[in-house]
């Protein structure tokens, strides 16, 4: 299917690996010209690589720096004042018991994945209502409805994000601007292998996930970790014109964890 998409600028927050690498990847094989970031410029490249090898003559392109923070956005905005599709992908996770988080630790997160996105659909949106036409899509996710005990911090920042981006909608009504939400359910990134790693006690990650969805997320419907690219796709979609029908939404990918059928 052609999104018709090609040639618009996209920029995906935290797309070096996972949702974010992915939905890059999608894009730039639909022919937008896209915007890699991270905070480190040989993750990028690496991510640029693979992207131009899955798709040959794709237009990627790289921004080193942590977007997390004011002086990262302000240096992204004077290399692109402008852009076509804003993904606000950036974000951390962290389990750890409600009594055990720090004040610093609600700081940071809300930092990194609230703000990061307020920022830059801030610096963006009046660009994009000016020409009647933008993409701006926050990469939340199902526990920003049902908040996981195990990282309540996180969860927060994911319902922010909701909050965000419906308001930000309501701004832009009448416009050819649409703003939404995605709400991926528990996805295996590279991040989420990573922390499996680290608690599974050298369990093979298809035990460990056997068990999740039995103990951790037994309202899944699909009984196993989503890949980015099935996130991905539903992404790239929001921000073609075959989506200009919706905006203000909250979308869950969520693999039916979300027990409601609205």
């Amino acid at each position: 299917m052609d999104l018709g998409i090609k040639d618009k600028l996209a920029l995906v927050t935290g797309s070096s690996k996972g949702i974010g690498f992915s939905t890059a990847a999608v894009l730039a094989a639909e022919g937008a010209r896209v915007v890699l970031n991270a905070r480190a410029e040989r993750t990028l490249e690496q991510a640029r690589a693979q992207i131009v090898e899955m798709a040959p003559g794709a237009r990627v392109e790289t921004f080193a720096g942590d977007l997390s923070t004011a002086a990262g956005a302000d240096a992204l905005l004077a290399r692109y004042p402008s852009v076509d599709i804003l993904i606000n992908n950036l974000g951390i996770f962290e389990p750890k018991p409600f009594e055990e988080i720090p004040d610093d630790d609600w700081r940071r997160f809300f930092e990194v994945n609230v703000l990061s996105g307020v920022r830059l659909s801030r610096a963006y949106v009046g660009g994009m209502k000016r020409r009647n036409w933008g993409r701006i899509v926050f990469i939340s996710s199902e526990s920003g409805i049902q908040i996981p005990v195990e990282m309540i911090h996180y969860g927060m920042t994911k319902t922010a994000q909701l909050a965000v981006s419906r308001g930000l909608a309501e701004s832009c009504a009448g416009t050819g601007v649409t703003v939404n939400s995605v709400l991926p359910g528990p996805t295996r990134s590279a991040g989420v292998e990573e922390f499996v790693g680290q608690i599974s006690g050298g369990r093979q990650f298809e035990e460990f996930e056997k068990e999740f969805f039995v103990k951790v997320r037994p309202s899944s419907l699909l009984k196993r970790f989503q890949q980015p690219e099935e996130i991905a796709h539903v992404v790239a979609f929001l921000c073609s014109p075959l989506a200009s029908g919706i905006t203000g939404a909250a979308v869950r990918a969520d693999g039916g964890v979300v027990r409601s059928c609205i």
